[in-house]
C-alpha cells in the first residue's frame, strides 16, 4: 500500500507530464493502465508477482496466472499476451520446480486464450513469480473503479477469507480436501463473470485483491465520490475462515489493511474484530467487485450463480456519507 500510494504521488507531481491518451493511471489506484492507441482501441497492461502461497508448484503457478490475468478482466479489457516474470534459487531448488510452475501457469493461459510472448528470470534467494499481461478494450468501455453510481448495487463474485486459509497452510492446520478447495477460488478465471457483465450497466469494477475487500471498496467510494453500505452478513466467506482467525491465524497483510481503512469505515458497535479483519484479509486472486445498476443486479447475480459463481450481493452505492464505508450486519 505505501508504495503504491508513493507512485501514484510520483505520477501526480510536477514531474510527470500529462498525456491525453493515458485513459488510466495511478490516480485512481485501479487495477491496470489504459492507453488510447485509435479512437477504437486501448491497450490494457497489468503486472503481478509473489512468493509462493502455496505448495504445490504446478497450482501456484496456477494461481499466479489467474491473479494476474484478473486486472485486465477488471478493466473490461480482453488478455492477449503475457510475460513471465522469475525469480528462482536455481542452485538450491530442484529445477523441476520451476518447469512445474512455468506448466501450470501456461495451463492457465490457455484457458483464458492468452499467448506467452515471453518473459524474464533472475537468480534469487527465493523463489517468486508472476506476469505482466497485455490486452485490449475499446476506449468507451474501459471499467474502472472510479465510476459506480447511487443506486449501483455491488456483486463480488468470489468468497473471500483466502489470506487467512492460505496462512493456515503454512501452519499445517488444513486438511488436503480443504487446501484444494481454497487454491480451486484462487485459480478459477475471472474471465466467465467479465464477459456476464458485458450486457449489464455496470458502472464500475475492481477485483478484490492484497487490500481486502473493505481496502478495494474504499478506493472504489474515493474514486467515485459516494458513500458505499457492505452488508457483513451477505459477504460470501470461505469455510472455516472464522474459525481460524478466532484461533490466531490473522496475517499481517491483514491487519495492515484493518489500519489503513479504519478511520474511513463506520463498523457496527457490536461487531467483533475478527470479523473486521475478515472483511479486511488480504486476498490472492479474488473476485470482481461489480457496481451495476440496481434495477439489473438481482438478472446478473442470478446468471453469475447458475454458471456455478459463489457470488453474492454485498453492498449498495449510496449519497450519502461520500468517500465512506458503512458495514451493517
Amino acid at each position: 500500500m505505501v508504495l503504491r500510494i508513493w507512485l501514484r504521488s510520483f505520477v501526480s507531481s510536477p514531474q510527470a507530464e500529462p498525456n491525453p491518451n493515458l485513459l488510466v493511471g495511478l490516480d485512481t489506484s485501479d487495477d491496470a493502465g489504459v492507453y488510447r492507441l485509435t479512437d477504437d482501441l486501448a491497450m490494457v497492461q497489468t503486472v503481478d508477482f509473489f512468493t509462493p502461497i502455496v505448495d504445490d508448484p504446478y497450482d501456484f503457478g496456477q494461481v499466479a496466472a489467474a491473479n494476474a490475468i484478473s486486472d485486465i478482466y477488471a478493466m473490461g479489457g480482453k488478455p492477449l499476451t503475457a510475460l513471465n516474470i522469475v525469480a528462482f534459487p536455481i542452485s538450491t531448488l530442484d529445477k523441476q520446480v520451476l518447469t512445474d510452475i512455468l506448466r501450470g501457469a501456461g495451463d492457465k493461459l490457455k484457458e483464458a486464450g492468452v499467448t506467452l510472448v515471453g518473459g524474464h528470470s533472475i537468480d534469487d534467494k527465493e523463489p517468486k513469480f508472476g506476469l505482466a499481461v497485455t490486452g485490449t478494450v475499446h476506449p468507451d468501455k474501459v471499467r474502472t473503479n472510479a465510476g459506480a453510481k447511487p443506486g449501483d448495487v455491488l456483486i463480488l463474485t468470489k468468497p473471500i477469507g483466502v489470506g487467512i486459509l492460505t496462512s493456515s497452510i503454512k501452519k499445517d492446520l488444513l486438511s488436503d480436501e480443504e487446501i484444494r478447495r481454497v487454491t480451486a477460488v484462487m485459480a478459477a478465471l475471472n474471465k466467465t463473470a467479465a464477459e456476464m457483465m458485458e450486457s449489464y450497466n455496470v458502472h464500475a469494477c475492481t477485483d478484490v485483491t492484497g487490500f481486502g475487500l473493505l481496502g478495494h471498496t474504499l478506493e472504489m467510494a474515493k474514486g467515485s465520490g459516494t458513500g458505499i453500505r457492505i452488508s457483513k452478513s451477505s459477504v460470501p466467506v470461505l469455510e472455516r475462515v472464522r474459525e481460524m482467525a478466532e484461533g490466531g491465524v490473522i496475517p499481517g497483510g491483514t491487519k495492515n489493511n484493518y489500519d489503513h481503512v479504519k478511520d474511513d469505515v463506520d463498523f457496527p458497535d457490536d461487531m467483533d474484530q475478527i470479523d473486521k479483519w475478515i472483511l479486511c484479509d488480504a486476498v490472492t486472486s479474488g473476485g470482481l467487485l461489480i457496481a451495476v445498476d440496481g434495477s439489473q443486479a438481482d438478472q446478473l447475480l442470478m446468471e453469475l450463480r447458475q454458471a456455478g459463481l459463489e457470488a453474492g450481493s454485498v453492498g449498495k452505492v449510496v449519497n450519502d456519507h461520500p468517500s465512506r464505508i458503512v458495514v451493517e450486519l
